[in-house]
């Protein structure tokens, strides 16, 4: 199995640079967590400087940053559109696109869901229709692409595909939620060559995440049916648990989150949450229920000992509303919860939560488990929030369904 590959890889993602860098959905090791220069201990009266505003075109494919250059990924027309935009300034450096003519079923957005993956100088993005692209950072050239539809049979599902490709070694791992045994496939990375196929798994809404448990590197998915992990190097099922909603309009969202040698996994519609330990004998399930923290879509942090995500379902107009909650991981215990915020995405910065709602309001609070502290609040964005933000080298990256904006969130703000 490819385990020296692996570990190239994640010492590399994490080498120069990379605490200053957001190069894909939820950060460096998609966690949710940053890593990078001190943030600002207090914000001005009138919130965080914005340091430019520019119009975007829809979606909600998250932006990622590597360096001086961000891409986002989104559509403008009949076309998909990746444009690569220096970070300082909001200047576009670059753009490819390709002609879609996805249409969301039920009429939310018809732009890309899937946020871009940077590694080793290269772009890696998942369209709405399934279109796979492996291009060059510097340029913009595609070096080669995937029709996934055509090729596996993908299906389109509720949303389109939206799985934001994983890079393990020379592999690039997206859940397909193809055909005969097309579930799930591993491309290699400069080629684009199938190099091998599992599970008759649909995809899901959510993401792979490599991790090493008990001294064994495993891929980890959250497909429509449960979760999964697989050998990186052929794609062997090593672990399967079922997790899913019972009624057929729902989906698995959240990106598996693996501390130690225990995996957290969540759905909303009733499914709830589970706390799974591997050992010899495979997953033994430490905790589960309902009634601790079913995520909808926003993956939750970890910080000490707790979890900190948003609970409920996050559709529009939905009672009960979506809360914010601390969760001790080893028990499911719930902490604290704070009503009123509405849904939205959960980074963590040292000991402080940033969360972004699904109204564009910004607010940093304390990640302590002793109750919900506000540290700072600010409306940053109108209309509606769905993309999950970047934060690199000290700015915040977030978008609505018509802009794109860079906010200084650095610690030499004054108060």
């Amino acid at each position: 199995m490819m385990w020296a590959a692996g570990a190239i890889l994640l010492v590399a993602q994490r080498s120069s640079g990379a605490d200053e860098s957001w190069p894909q959905f939820l950060g460096p090791d998609r966690n949710g967590v940053y890593a990078g220069p001190p943030l600002a201990a207090r914000w001005p009266e009138e919130g965080p400087r914005v340091v430019w505003r520019r119009e975007v075109g829809a979606g909600f494919s998250g932006p990622v940053v590597s360096g001086e250059r961000l891409i986002l990924f989104h559509r403008r027309g009949g076309d998909e559109v990746i444009e690569c935009i220096d970070r300082t300034s909001g200047r576009t450096l670059w753009k490819t696109n390709y002609a879609t003519r996805y249409r969301d079923d039920f009429g939310f957005d018809d732009g890309p869901r899937a946020t871009p993956t940077l590694a080793s100088g290269w772009v890696y993005t998942l369209g709405a229709e399934g279109k796979l692209c492996g291009m060059d950072l510097g340029s913009g050239a595609v070096r080669w692409s995937v029709d996934t539809q055509k090729e596996f049979g993908a299906r389109k599902g509720f949303f389109g595909l939206a799985c934001s490709p994983w890079v393990e070694g020379d592999l690039v791992i997206v859940q397909v939620g193809g055909e005969n045994g097309a579930g799930i496939v591993a491309f290699e990375r400069t080629t684009g060559r199938v190099r091998w196929k599992a599970t008759e798994d649909e995809a899901g809404y959510s993401s792979p995440v490599g991790a090493t448990v008990a001294g064994k590197r495993l891929i980890w998915c959250f497909t429509r049916e449960g979760l999964i992990a697989m050998a990186p190097m052929d794609g062997t099922v090593w672990h399967r648990f079922p997790w899913r909603a019972r009624m057929h309009a729902s989906v698995n969202a959240a990106v598996p989150l693996v501390v130690g040698d225990e995996v957290f996994v969540s759905a909303s519609y009733g499914t709830g949450a589970a706390l799974l330990r591997v050992n010899a004998g495979g997953l033994e399930t430490v905790w589960s229920g309902d009634t601790a923290l079913s995520v909808h879509y926003a993956t939750p942090v970890y910080r000490a000992g707790y979890l900190y995500g948003v609970h409920g379902r996050a559709d529009p107009g939905f009672s009960p509303s979506p809360s914010l909650r601390c969760v001790e991981w080893k028990t499911g215990r719930v902490r604290w919860t704070k009503e009123g915020l509405g849904a939205g995405t959960v980074m963590l910065a040292g000991d402080r939560l940033l969360f972004l709602s699904d109204r564009g309001e910004l607010i940093v609070a304390a990640a302590e488990p002793d109750g919900y502290r506000e540290m700072g609040r600010s409306h940053i964005l109108g209309g509606e929030v769905r993309a999950h933000p970047a934060l690199a080298a000290g700015r915040l990256y977030a978008r609505n369904r018509t802009h794109l904006i860079s906010v200084d969130l650095q610690s030499d703000l004054k108060p």
